[in-house]
């Protein structure tokens, strides 16, 4: 494997500048920032990403101002009580996605944020408890406790919140595979851990963060 700055240097290469492959970079924010996100934000994300995965971003995008009056600026409190009234008739409603399963996900999510909010004082400070050392560990338990947050939506999500991570792109698992982190996409445990183990250390040899370093992995192939 070889060491990130020699990674960088192939980016640079292909991109023509440091300054070229951190064009638009925006830095993680402070786990302080993170705990003071209000919940509604942080299922806002949620629902975000799960209606992106698989759809157009940009249709999302022009309806989401729909999103919010839709799911009452999406308080917590009140979409983990929704009914079959209210899901029947987001169903009809032409202002949002009209995608049955990823409506009934943001009850099931507003059900799930709840409990680690109130566990610990706010979802965003229960998210910036976990270090950037256990970031696959803060993936799995959205994967196994919330509804269709596996997979690269979850890291979407995080990454929109501002939470300091990586996202496994195409172009950023083709560096992890020329690098013999993994053989293919990583969908196993065990395979996450190997690129876990990788994103420390190039993170510690480095001291950037993870969003740097996924930034330069897929400007070295993307």
């Amino acid at each position: 494997m070889r060491s990130i700055e020699d990674i960088l240097a192939i980016s640079v290469d292909r991109k023509g500048s440091e300054a070229a492959v951190f064009d638009g970079f925006v830095p993680p924010k402070p786990a302080a920032e993170l705990a003071t996100a209000p919940d509604d934000r942080w299922l806002a994300a949620m629902t975000r990403a799960i209606f992106n995965a698989g759809f157009n971003w940009k249709v999302v995008d022009s309806m989401w101002s729909g999103f919010e009056t839709a799911f009452k600026g999406f308080d917590p409190g009140v979409c983990a009580m929704m009914d079959d009234i209210w899901f029947d008739r987001l169903i009809a409603d032409t202002s949002i996605v009209r995608h049955g399963s990823k409506i009934q996900a943001v009850q099931e999510n507003a059900v799930f944020l709840n409990a680690h909010s109130r566990q610990h004082g706010s979802f965003g400070a229960f998210v910036a408890g976990w270090s950037p050392e256990q970031f696959t560990g803060l993936l799995e338990m959205l994967k196994s406790d919330g509804t269709r947050l596996g997979g690269t939506t979850g890291q979407y999500f995080l990454r929109a919140m501002g939470v300091d991570g990586f996202i496994l792109s195409r172009d950023v698992v083709a560096r992890l595979i020329a690098e013999g982190v993994i053989d293919k996409p990583p969908t196993s445990k065990g395979a996450m851990r190997s690129v876990q183990a990788a994103f420390s250390e190039w993170r510690g040899e480095s001291g950037l963060s993870l969003k740097e370093i996924s930034r330069i992995l897929a400007t070295s192939t993307g």
